[in-house]
């Protein structure tokens, strides 16, 4: 049976498979998203006059990540559709970025934007 994880990197969460143990660091293969990245600078955070505001994409299905062991943590069940929970997370942030007006807010919409547009390119999806 498969042991599965909850897995955090950077500010996304997702279930995935521990595929090696490297004491400080296990490599996760990605299965699920739970949680979708936040945009932006991960070193300044809610801040929009930084050097480079980034798009973060989820990880992909079945990548393989390095993430800091305490960051990984057992998960009781079984991982769902990998694309539709990667729409529903989406969708959740966008969702939470549209309850409040600031600069912030605004900035992480356009860039999320350009993320779900990769999606479509990538995986098919329609966000409309």
């Amino acid at each position: 049976m498969t042991e599965y994880v909850k897995a955090f990197y950077k500010t996304g969460a997702y279930i995935g498979v521990v595929t090696e143990d490297k004491d400080s660091v296990k490599v996760v293969q990605i299965k699920d998203v739970l949680k979708h990245p936040i945009q932006g600078d991960l070193h300044n955070p809610n801040q929009v006059d930084v050097p480079l505001f980034h798009e973060r994409k989820a990880l992909a299905f079945n990548e393989r990540a390095n993430i800091p062991s305490s960051m990984v943590k057992p998960f009781d069940g079984e991982p769902g559709d990998y694309y539709v929970h990667l729409a529903e997370a989406v969708a959740e942030l966008e969702r939470r970025l549209q309850e409040e007006d600031s600069a912030f807010n605004q900035k992480s919409l356009e860039a999320l934007a350009g993320v779900k547009k990769e999606y479509e390119l990538m995986y098919n999806m329609n966000f409309s």
